[in-house]
């Protein structure tokens, strides 16, 4: 539980992303499927849900950083 209340924005992120990647291969997509992500729908998933989870670490790394910092600054 512990970890999913670090990680609450990471999760989110990787939900809206892998949303994302499946509405991009659908909407967008490869039809001569040479593509290699593109063209099959759980590939194109698959790293839009790594893209967002990556996205969402990066920034609440950032906020924990930052959080930190004021939490010093206040000592």
């Amino acid at each position: 539980m512990k970890f999913i209340k670090q990680k609450q924005l990471s999760l989110i992120l990787l939900v809206v992303g892998a949303v994302g990647g499946f509405l991009y291969w659908k909407y967008v997509g490869c039809l001569s499927g040479t593509c290699p992500i593109k063209s099959v729908w759980y590939w194109s998933t698959l790293w839009g849900a790594a893209i967002g989870y990556l996205l969402g670490d990066a920034i609440n790394d950032f906020i924990v950083k930052r959080k930190n910092k004021a939490e010093q600054n206040d000592s």
